[in-house]
């Protein structure tokens, strides 16, 4: 692995309610310096997004507006933690606020990012199973839509023009891996 560049500086060129821009000053092992800006994330993970299973077969996705896209998109409920929640409580809070359930069990499983090249934010994919209705207040400004949707017809879900976060699209290739995989160790433990 080649040896990290060296920071030679950092400014903050931009400053919003949600986002710190950030020119940074590298200068690479064979010498060669370059100026780039980046979101400046915080210092640790600092959001969820929950994969929530209502059986084996069926993901709550949720429907809500885009602003960055200027429309509706589909995609997996997902928000950022509360000062000193786990991650387990943010997912089981923003679970109950878009999705109308809590989760008896939840389990982070992958730290994702969305443009390293210039965003330092990850967010934690976390997989919620033995659901049951619950509801939370959220800060939604409209109702959001729970749309249920077979992960064995992943394949062609993938594919609508409403379904494109990336992050989302990860999570739940994921999710489909590992049930496949439960399925198969189920089989191979009961001799069949």
């Amino acid at each position: 692995m080649a040896k990290l560049p060296e920071i030679l500086n950092k400014t903050v060129v931009a400053k919003s309610r949600f986002f710190t821009v950030e020119e940074v000053e590298l200068r690479f092992s064979n010498g060669a310096t370059r100026h780039y800006e980046r979101l400046r994330a915080g210092p640790r993970i600092g959001a969820v997004m929950i994969v929530p299973l209502l059986d084996d077969d069926t993901v709550l996705m949720i429907r809500e507006y885009g602003v960055g896209v200027e429309n509706y998109t589909l995609g997996l409920p997902k928000g950022g933690l509360e000062a000193d929640e786990t991650f387990e409580q943010g997912a089981l809070r923003e679970l109950q606020e878009e999705v109308g359930h809590g989760a008896r069990r939840l389990t982070p499983l992958k730290a994702l990012s969305l443009s390293p090249g210039y965003m330092g934010s990850r967010l934690m994919v976390v997989l919620a199973e033995d659901l049951y209705p619950a509801t939370l207040d959220g800060d939604e400004p409209e109702p959001i839509e729970v749309v249920p949707m077979k992960l064995s017809e992943l394949d062609e879900w993938a594919w609508r023009e409403d379904l494109h976060e990336a992050r989302s699209l990860a999570a739940l290739y994921l999710v489909r891996d590992i049930l496949r995989a439960r399925r198969e160790t189920n089989v191979i433990e009961s001799g069949l």
